[in-house]
């Protein structure tokens, strides 16, 4: 259920404002409070469901009103845009120093993929990264140690739970949540949208993020929020060459 309320959430938090904008805006869950959740062993170790995902609602309602107040939008203002830069680096260099790090176990499939990327940056600069997945999954697949997984396909079906708000949850887990959403999710994903060059309306995106959350939150939705790593790839270069076609 809550994969069918981030997917929902992320994909028309998406193809809304990038139709309205005609920019690529891009939404995610929250990987790190995703990260914070699972840290904190939520559902089942001192917290219902119900109790989780009245803390999302907190959290959703938070987001709007730091988005509908401007608020978010200027404290990034004072930021220098090369902290931001710098911020968005940290983030990024951590995902490539642990390519590099799984090297220790599969040297093989890093160096394939590490290889497949380079000659796809150089002769088709736009499909390097559909290319290099495709060919790590073929040499997955092909691989004598391979063991498919015993995959059931269906239509996923939303569960509605029902929100109980407390105190507690409130402050142990809402609060957690958004100030972890904000620093390592939003702020990065707003200094790629400025790194790219984009003038998009910072604050009324983070209230959708906001909205979008609150309304899904009881099918199990935590967090919506800008994305980073994505947004990096979709605003490159390397999407369009014209910015006003990314």
């Amino acid at each position: 259920s809550w994969m069918w309320a981030l997917g929902i959430g992320m994909g028309l938090c998406t193809v809304l404002p990038s139709l309205w904008l005609r920019q690529p805006v891009m939404v995610a869950w929250s990987t790190p409070g995703a990260a914070m959740l699972a840290a904190s062993s939520t559902i089942g170790s001192g917290f219902s469901m119900g109790e989780a995902v009245g803390a999302f609602m907190v959290c959703a309602a938070l987001t709007v009103l730091v988005g509908a107040t401007g608020w978010f939008e200027r404290v990034m203002q004072r930021i220098p845009m090369a902290i931001a830069s710098a911020l968005l680096a940290g983030v990024l260099a951590r995902f490539g120093m642990n390519a590099f790090a799984a090297a220790q176990t599969s040297l093989a499939l890093v160096l394939l993929m590490l290889g497949s990327y380079l000659l796809g940056r150089r002769f088709a600069p736009r499909y390097a990264v559909p290319l290099t997945l495709l060919i790590a999954i073929i040499f997955v697949a092909s691989n004598a140690d391979f063991t498919p997984a015993a995959v059931q396909f269906g239509i996923a079906i939303p569960v509605f739970t029902m929100p109980v708000f407390t105190v507690q949850a409130a402050i142990s887990l809402a609060l957690p949540l958004f100030i972890v959403t904000m620093a390592s999710q939003n702020l990065p994903g707003v200094a790629a949208i400025r790194a790219a060059g984009y003038d998009m309306p910072i604050s009324k995106l983070v209230t959708l993020t906001g909205v979008g959350t609150l309304l899904l939150a009881p099918f199990g939705a935590f967090a919506l929020c800008l994305s980073a790593i994505t947004a990096a790839i979709c605003m490159g270069p390397q999407a369009h060459e014209d910015p006003a076609k990314r």
